[in-house]
């Protein structure tokens, strides 16, 4: 029997051939008369499949113009590995191609967001925090951008990226950290990501007791442990409506070694261990809790303390494993993490190029 008869008579019903990119018509004899020439009816297939291609396609175009790019490879394609995210676009970005992924299809007026998770970041305008925004921007989600003063620095953040906004806020404070978690609900109506973000420190050396003062030790901790805290139980109501809740706190190896900035930072940061092994206790099954430590890393953190940068970097770089120091995107890759590592919680994840085994 001749291929086209077989298709005539219905028989054939599947031309699909993956390794050569051919799409399946096993739909067509359904729609076409048995007996009905199939060359014609396989142009006419590939004129629909064209046209409802061209719908998809355009809005993406328009996307990445408004983003800085042209597409340069194929806008979007079904991610199988995992459900979340689903679908990802490629658009050039200083002299990189970037990766945004989305969970939601693309639409005929540009990308659906409003079904991807949101992420408030704290201490989100410069440094490790702009980073973490950037990343989980690149994942699909939708950015809270957080900072307590640098207003100009958030809001160009907030801009950049595909769908942010910012809201200015010191976590320290109890009525700003409702407020902060309150604006993130008002303008997204969802809260699935904290990331806390937010630190303080004072650098003072360690033989110097009587430079941490008492003041020092509220700065430190009204920052790095209370304001985690205030800002956890503001967003706890509305984690617990997400289907994938994660709390990340930034930490720091000084929690766990006899070093830091100053013995105050160093304390706060085995509180903020601690705390979050408590809380991943409490607020299992539905919210996972973890933390990242990382080591030494290269941010205007140090811009005023350019003697301790020198003297850490110099260290770093002779006797750690993998010889450098670490950047903020090191730090985001591993918030990013965790924010989809369905099976972690009550975790701190050391970045610190190995620092914790020498």
């Amino acid at each position: 029997m001749s291929l086209r008869r077989a298709y005539g008579q219905g028989l054939v019903t599947n031309f699909a051939n993956p390794k050569a990119g051919v799409f399946a018509v096993s739909f067509l004899p359904q729609f076409v008369p048995r007996g009905a020439p199939v060359l014609p009816a396989l142009l006419a297939f590939a004129v629909i499949w064209v046209a409802v291609g061209l719908l998809w396609y355009l809005p993406l175009v328009r996307l990445a113009g408004r983003a800085g790019g042209v597409l340069r490879r194929p806008a979007w394609r079904a991610l199988r590995s995992t459900s979340l995210p689903l679908y990802e676009i490629h658009i050039p970005h200083n002299d990189k191609l970037r990766c945004l992924r989305f969970n939601t299809a693309p639409t005929t007026t540009g990308w659906d967001m409003s079904g991807s998770r949101v992420a408030l970041v704290t201490g989100s305008s410069s440094g490790i925090g702009s980073a973490v925004a950037r990343r989980l921007a690149a994942d699909g989600m939708r950015i809270v951008v957080n900072s307590a003063r640098s207003t100009a620095a958030g809001k160009a953040l907030a801009d950049e990226l595909p769908d942010a906004v910012y809201v200015r806020g010191d976590v320290a404070d109890p009525a700003d950290a409702r407020r902060i978690v309150a604006a993130a609900i008002e303008a997204y109506g969802r809260l699935d990501v904290l990331v806390n973000n937010a630190g303080t420190t004072r650098f003072i050396p360690l033989d110097d007791l009587d430079a941490a003062d008492a003041d020092a030790w509220r700065d430190i901790f009204d920052v790095n442990v209370f304001g985690v805290w205030q800002l956890t139980t503001a967003a706890v109501p509305y984690l617990r409506k997400s289907e994938s809740a994660a709390i990340v706190n930034i930490s720091s190896v000084s929690a766990t070694r006899a070093l830091g900035s100053s013995i105050p930072y160093a304390v706060s940061k085995a509180a903020l261990n601690h705390l979050t092994r408590l809380l991943a206790t409490q607020l299992g099954p539905e919210i996972r809790v973890n933390a990242v430590a990382p080591g030494l890393i290269e941010t205007p953190w140090y811009d005023e303390a350019e003697e301790v940068w020198a003297d850490s970097h110099a260290w770093i770089t002779a006797n750690t494993p993998l010889r450098s120091v670490g950047s903020p995107q090191d730090v985001a890759e591993a918030v990013a993490y965790l924010t989809r590592a369905a099976y972690t919680t009550g975790d701190v994840l050391t970045v610190d190029g190995g620092r914790h085994v020498v």
